[in-house]
């Protein structure tokens, strides 16, 4: 089945990411922070990638809902009843982060963008968990 290799795939993801941010505690000089931080947002980036196929092929098997893209997947989502609206709006960020990481680099960005990871990473791991349970 389709779901469950992208669920594992997801899974693997998950645990690639949540190394990355556990090591980012452990940095001990500037160089090594910026390190961990770029290897941090390259690890969402590809989690968030697999996270959304993966909510895509949830829909499709679980509720019939074709979406075609990041954001009208997260959507439908939502409008399904998996997520309430406080985890949409953090899913839409995510999404919009995610895009501003892949197209462009500035310093000041890339913190941002750090600053948030952590939480995303709960987040990613809840919706992991509940496409699993069904």
């Amino acid at each position: 089945m389709a779901l469950d290799k992208k669920l594992k795939d997801f899974d693997n993801a998950l645990s690639r990411l949540e190394e990355a941010i556990s090591k980012t505690n452990t940095y001990k000089k500037q160089e090594e922070y910026a390190f961990f931080r770029d290897s941090t947002i390259q690890r969402f980036e590809f989690t968030l990638e697999i996270a959304w196929k993966s909510i895509k092929q949830f829909l499709l098997e679980h509720d019939g809902l074709e979406c075609r893209s990041p954001k009208a997947c997260m959507r439908e989502f939502f409008s399904v009843g998996y997520l309430n609206e406080e985890e949409i709006s953090l899913l839409l960020q995510m999404v919009d982060d995610r895009n501003l990481a892949t197209h462009t680099y500035h310093e000041a960005l890339a913190n941002d963008i750090f600053s948030h990871i952590e939480s995303y990473g709960v987040l990613l791991k809840r919706i992991y968990g509940l496409m699993v349970s069904r």
